[in-house]
Parts: C-alpha cells; structure tokens; sequence
C-alpha cells in the first residue's frame, strides 16, 4: 500500500506492523456532523477496512474535545452547560456515524476525562525546558524546537497568517514568540476550571490530542491525521510537544483529508453553509449518502452538489442488482493501495456490475452493504 504522507510531501509505502495504531482527530461537539466531518471519518474507515482486509488488525482513537473555545462559546449563548451541549452533539455524532456504517472507534476519549493526564504532561514539558510561564498561562517555546515546522512546511508569514485564523492568538503579549501556542490558560469568568500547579485554568487544545493519543497508542503513532485545516497549527503543535518529551517520532505517517465545499463554495460555519448528515439521513439512505462521499477522492478538494446523491442511488440500484459475489475486487483492492483510490475503485465495481459480475465483496471494502 502506498499513500500520501503530508510531512514526507510525496507518496510512500505504508507498511505498517501487524497492529496498525491510528489517531484521528474527533469533533469539537456543538454543533452536527457535516460532510466535511462524514468525508474525513469515512476515509479512514475504508482505510481500515483494506488493512484490515490485508490481514491487519487495527486500533483507532478517535477524540472528543468537550472543553474548547467554540464549544464554550455554543453553549453560552445557548444558555446551556457545555457538557449537556456536549454530550447531545456527542450522541448525535455517534448516532451519524453508525448510520454511514463507520467501524467502531477502539476508544473515543473525551479531553475533560483527561484533565489528571494532560497536567503532567505539561509539567514534562516544563521539566524539558520546551514551555515557560507567563501572564498565568504556560505557553511551549516553539524556538527550542528545531524542528517545529516539519509537518506543514510552511514558511513564518503562512504559519502567522494561520495561527490568527485557526485560533492561535499570534497577539498575546505573554507571548516570547508569537507562534509559542498555550498549553494551560487562565479559564474566563464562567468558563470551566481546574486547579493546577500553575494556578486555576483550563487546557489548550492541542495539548489535549498529544496526552491523549500517548495515553491510548503509545509514543509512536503509526497513523495520523484529519481534515487538512487542523495540519496547521493543530498537528504541527502535536508533533512538537510530543517530540519535545519523549524524543521520538511521534507519528510515523501523517494522513490528511481534502476539504468539501457546496456548490462551488467552501463549507464553512462562518458562512452557513454546512451540510448535516442527519439532515441527509431524512431523505436519503445511509449506503448512497455514504456511496457519494467516497465516489471522491480522500486528497483533492470537491464540491457537494444536488446531483451526488441522486447519482449514488442510481448506482446503489445498479450495483444491487448484479448481485453479490467478487467481481471487480482485485481492481478495488489495487485501487485503494494507491493511495485509497476510491474514485477509481468504484468505476471499478460499475463495470464489473455492468458485464454482469456480483461486486458484493468490493463494495464491502468500500464500507457498502448492498443487504441494508
């Protein structure tokens, strides 16, 4: 198999061992599931499957962030506790991802049941010399770190630009750097807060994901990954202080997903125009919801139109009607090992169905199940 490492900027050879260790980065629960959550979990899902169907066995965590600025700001102005916000949106997740048949996570870890965990992990850092203490938050020192940067290649001016839009707060005048990130801050007026050494607060987001993916897979991850927009500064951040504490690789391949835009517009929550899986469960059926997603390629950005899901009933029809059996799976299988090709795969599985060939098997690698 040979996929896209984003750090190595090329394709390799993914050669896992015989337990392969996944860490994919899980929702922020205030709001629901939308295509670009859905396209993100089901690539990793199909990736699964071929794994596993190579003989793999394979172990995915998959987070919740259940204390993070836009999930406290949701529930302030819903006027409701961020927990019950939280675990509503948690469910409601969950509830989407077994409708799209997604393979059950290992562990789905919430960040606040690791509050214990991601404390003396930041005093592991402090001990390392990587953070420092200011204004009553403890921030890493990106300048001790060589290599920060080593994942997103990108050059200071980018990595600013992008650290303002995604969060980072480059202006905090407790700042040695401006692109030194928060491990542990002061919680505002009404924000949760626990006590800590460095005084009551609350921790930084991607602290959360480098404890808990330590805490569940060990020191070296085999597989990493998410959305393209989390590469920076989200995974950047991760690799570093990680690194940082236990001086070894935290992540042995880094995988990204493409963004989904609607009708020619990137999907964004600034803009309103996501689109709900659970909404699109109201009409549609879960397999040709789950059909249109993977029709598209995990890497290359692609837009959401009214046609997809049409599209994907039509060929859900087609598909059920040859039948099952293997036609076609050899092609599916050499079409995920380049680089989960799941656009080539399912042109494969069309003509295998249409010379007359059951392709229950291949569309079961694609997460299809023709009984449902």
């Amino acid at each position: 198999m040979r996929l896209y490492d984003t750090a190595r900027q090329e394709v390799v050879a993914f050669e896992p061992p015989p337990l392969v260790t996944m860490y994919t980065c899980g929702i922020t629960p205030y709001d629901s599931t939308h295509l670009g959550h859905a396209a993100t979990y089901l690539a990793y899902d199909v990736l699964q499957r071929r794994l596993r169907d190579l003989g793999h066995r394979t172990r995915v965590v998959r987070n919740i962030t259940d204390v993070d600025d836009p999930l406290l700001d949701k529930a302030r102005h819903l006027g409701v506790h961020y927990l019950d916000l939280a675990a509503a949106e948690t469910a409601r997740f969950q509830g989407d991802m077994r409708d799209l048949a997604v393979l059950p996570a290992f562990s789905e870890p919430r960040a606040t049941s690791a509050i214990a965990d991601i404390r003396g992990f930041i005093g592991m850092v402090l001990d390392t010399g990587h953070a420092y203490l200011a204004g009553g938050a403890v921030y890493f020192d990106v300048s001790t770190f060589p290599r920060f940067g080593q994942v997103a290649h990108l050059d200071e001016a980018t990595m600013l630009s992008l650290a303002a839009e995604r969060g980072g707060n480059p202006d905090d005048p407790h700042k040695r750097q401006p692109l030194d990130f928060v491990l542990w801050q002061p919680s505002k007026e009404g924000e949760p807060a626990w006590e800590s050494l460095w005084g009551p607060g609350r921790p930084g987001w991607h602290i959360e994901c480098s404890t808990l993916a330590l805490r569940e897979l060990g020191t070296t991850v085999d597989l990493h990954g998410g959305g393209s927009d989390l590469v920076f500064p989200h995974h950047e951040c991760e690799a570093a202080q990680s690194e940082a504490v236990t001086n070894e690789p935290f992540v042995r391949h880094w995988m990204h997903t493409a963004m989904v835009g609607l009708t020619g517009t990137k999907m964004s929550k600034s803009l309103g125009n996501l689109v709900f899986v659970s909404d699109l469960l109201k009409e549609w059926e879960a397999m040709a919801i789950r059909l249109a997603i993977v029709a598209n390629h995990y890497r290359f950005d692609w837009d959401w139109t009214d046609a997809l899901l049409p599209a994907a009933a039509t060929r859900l029809d087609h598909w059920r009607a040859a039948g099952p059996g293997q036609g076609g799976l050899d092609d599916v299988r050499a079409a995920l090992d380049d680089d989960l090709d799941t656009p080539a795969a399912v042109v494969a599985l069309d003509a295998a169905a249409s010379s007359g060939r059951g392709v229950g098997a291949g569309a079961a690698l694609l997460g299809i199940d023709l009984g449902r």
